[in-house]
């Protein structure tokens, strides 16, 4: 069940309805947001019985029954679409953001000038990969913590906020140290114990579909994000892994209207990974933008021919320039900015 705490609620308040919850058998999760205190009730309801008369106390605003298992991202539990700040960018809103940076960091110059050019022609967020997760053990791995400075340089100098993928438990304070946006990427888009370590770093996380995940997987992989405490949870789709072999991956844009309907967290598109292709990275983004999606994670290189990883799928920087020139119309279109 979701209990919402009025914005007048003390801490003297939240710990009698902690107690209450605690007493009927439930175990309670908080989520602070900006204007209210949301507890999320975890329990079966069929045995322990309802949390309603709890609605009684002055310190509560509402309680909802909920009986999805993905208890908290669903929309029972938040009806009104959530957002996600960012180094002072609001991922969910009425603006429509755009993440852009290379595959990979691998060197300052590289770097830098992809990040004044993606901020040039719009870009609010730069990603880039300090660790990489590599099919072959034999490719490019990252530069680790050099490549985590870096960002941070990027950062400062170009004041972008930057996501970056955390791959290890060992590694996320170090990431989000110098990270605005942990990225959870496909392949450890179940790794449970990863989720929960990156929820309780505080902030924002970016979770990937995973290659074969269906998307009811995908939102209870959400749920260790938000039962952690963490509400800065963001789903992003990066294409499955299907029977076609035209493109890298086939990315599921009807995914967008169905997780718009079944949660209230913002939805990214990966066009990039999503067909492992430059060439539809345009037609992809359009795509995106018309299906109601909230922002895209683009991968730019400076010389994508060149690039130690992914190279067929990263745009130029004058490819990327004309992808935003030519996605401005459906934005506004779609009722966004």
């Amino acid at each position: 069940m979701i209990i919402v705490l009025r914005s007048t609620c003390s801490k003297r308040e939240e710990q009698e309805v902690l107690r209450e919850i605690r007493r009927l058998g439930y175990k309670p999760h908080i989520m602070r947001g900006v204007a209210r205190t949301v507890i999320g009730a975890i329990g079966d309801e069929r045995k322990q019985g309802s949390l309603e008369p709890l609605g009684i106390l002055p310190q509560v605003e509402s309680v909802t029954p909920v009986q999805k298992r993905y208890k908290l991202v669903s929309r029972e539990a938040h009806p009104a679409d959530s957002t996600v700040t960012a180094n002072k960018t609001i991922i969910g809103g009425r603006k429509f953001q755009v993440m852009a940076g290379p595959c990979s960091v691998e060197s300052e110059k590289q770097l830098m000038k992809a990040a004044y050019a993606v901020k040039e022609a719009g870009a609010t967020i730069l990603r880039g990969g300090a660790f990489k997760p590599r099919t072959s053990p034999y490719e490019f791995q990252g530069l680790g913590l050099k490549g985590l400075k870096l960002l941070s340089k990027a950062r400062r100098e170009t004041g972008l906020g930057v996501i970056t993928e955390l791959l290890s438990e060992q590694h996320a304070d170090m990431v989000a140290e110098h990270a605005d946006i942990l990225q959870i990427g496909a392949r450890n888009s179940q790794n449970f114990q990863l989720l929960i370590a990156a929820a309780r770093t505080g902030k924002p996380v970016l979770l990937k579909r995973g290659l074969s995940m269906r998307i009811d997987e995908w939102l209870l992989a959400g749920e260790y994000v938000l039962s952690n405490g963490n509400a800065g949870l963001m789903f992003c789709e990066r294409g499955i892994r299907t029977f076609e072999t035209a493109m890298r991956n086939t990315l599921d844009l009807a995914a967008i209207p169905v997780i718009k309907r079944e949660s209230h967290c913002p939805v990214v598109i990966d066009p990039s990974q999503g067909a492992g292709r430059a060439d539809l990275v345009k037609a992809l983004s359009k795509g995106a933008v018309a299906m109601g999606a909230d922002a895209l994670l683009i991968e730019v290189h400076p010389d994508p021919a060149g690039a130690w990883s992914d190279s067929a799928q990263q745009l130029s920087l004058e490819g990327f320039k004309e992808l935003m020139q030519e996605i401005r119309p459906f934005i506004l279109a779609a009722g966004r900015e």
